[in-house]
């Protein structure tokens, strides 16, 4: 168990530091000149009439004079020591922005993941639990169905029906609890879809083991069959979705902060994208990268809780 434990925890560093360094050639290949932009824009009035000293002054300072890896590996360092530099456009250190920034995204994101965990297991486990035909039909067509929904479609119909009609809840903004709900809801619904789906085909798959028949042969209750057997043995699939999800609701988070009108992670990526703000992107990368490395460690060590045979070496 511990050497499966270490092995995964290099893993995950790995992840990190790989998304770290693609970031990093990424955005040092950029057309752009940072200097530029923190002059006043590509190309703009303010850059132009820049004098060579002020530019020397300012590549200096963010260390873009410098070979692209000397630069990574100082950025390297000092990421490694918890130094993320400073926002090429308001100057203030990224650790504060994104500081700022992550509770409001942290809100919406896990809201969003229980509730596509909930009504994702809730759809699975009742397609395959009900006897009536039409309804079982229904509950496994969703899946699919709303899978192919658009986020930034799938938020403005929340809008209009729960805010503009009901008025249940905020349209915009973030005033409290009541305003995560729609977002976390906008963001929970393809991944609940990808939930029900695997969940529900693989419990529908386990039901036809010959386990199930002898579980069955000694008086055990459909409940316990479906809940206490089946669901057990068909988590696994459904576990490897949640790792995934992290990274969709993350780059989800970009759409519906914006549809919502809300400050958060993803607001803030696309404004540092649209003006090249290269240290806060490259720190928003690593941010997610850490989230997404962290989830699925989480789930890999949940793995042989669910079925103690994965954890054991191979002979």
């Amino acid at each position: 168990m511990l050497r499966y434990i270490s092995r995964r925890v290099v893993y995950a560093v790995f992840v990190v530091w790989a998304a770290y360094t693609v970031t990093f050639l990424l955005l040092y290949q950029l057309p752009s000149d940072p200097v530029s932009i923190m002059l006043g824009g590509a190309g703009g009035e303010v850059a132009a009439n820049a004098s060579a000293a002020q530019k020397a002054h300012l590549a200096h300072e963010y260390g873009f004079d410098k070979p692209a890896v000397v630069q990574y590996f100082v950025l390297l360092v000092r990421a490694f020591h918890g130094d993320f530099g400073q926002s090429v456009q308001s100057h203030v250190p990224v650790a504060q922005l994104i500081a700022e920034a992550l509770p409001s995204t942290l809100a919406i994101s896990s809201l969003g993941l229980l509730f596509a965990l909930v009504i994702g297991v809730a759809i699975a486990v009742g397609a395959n639990f009900t006897r009536n035909a039409f309804l079982r039909g229904l509950l496994f067509s969703l899946p699919p169905l709303t899978a192919s929904f658009p986020t930034f479609w799938v938020g403005l119909v929340l809008l209009q029906v729960f805010s503009f009609r009901l008025g249940w809840f905020p349209a915009v903004g973030n005033g409290g609890f009541a305003s995560v709900v729609l977002p976390a809801l906008a963001l929970a619904i393809p991944g609940a879809a990808a939930y029900a789906q695997v969940l529900g085909r693989g419990i529908e798959k386990t039901l036809r083991e010959p386990f199930i028949d002898v579980v069955r042969a000694k008086g055990a209750q459909r409940a316990r069959v479906h809940l206490g057997h089946a669901l057990r043995n068909a988590t696994i699939p459904a576990l490897t979705l949640v790792g995934l999800t992290v990274g969709g609701i993350f780059a989800g988070a970009v759409v519906t902060e914006t549809v919502f009108s809300r400050q958060g992670l993803g607001r803030l990526l696309q404004a540092s994208v649209n003006t090249q703000d290269i240290p806060v992107v490259q720190m928003l990368v690593l941010v997610s990268a850490v989230a997404f490395a962290i989830v699925n460690l989480v789930v890999d060590l949940v793995y042989p809780l669910v079925d103690p045979r994965i954890a054991r070496p191979a002979h």
